[in-house]
């Protein structure tokens, strides 16, 4: 096992900032499916991601600008699994 923790300025070897990003987008997309009501902001935040025109952001981008709306979705689900790991991105690559 290797408890060497990774620390983005040393290097970014070995951290999947992208892959970790996705994840995010997933976690977030799960708490909204199990949300019994619709939030404005995480529509537009969602269409964000495929814009009708021009590039859409990477997810990495998105979560970087939206962590502070990100990490209170989480809160407001009581999802500890997604804080931890927002946390962990906010760590390492935010």
């Amino acid at each position: 096992m290797n408890d060497k923790r990774t620390d983005r300025y040393v290097s970014f070897i070995g951290i999947d900032c992208d892959g970790n990003a996705r994840r995010v987008m997933e976690l977030i997309e799960r708490n909204l499916a199990a949300s019994p009501q619709s939030k404005p902001f995480w529509e537009y935040f969602m269409g964000k991601r495929t814009p009708p025109s021009g590039p859409a952001p990477d997810d990495l981008f998105l979560v970087h600008c939206h962590i502070n709306q990100i990490r209170e979705l989480f809160e407001e689900c009581s999802d500890a699994e997604a804080l931890e790991f927002l946390l962990r991105v906010e760590e390492e690559c935010c």
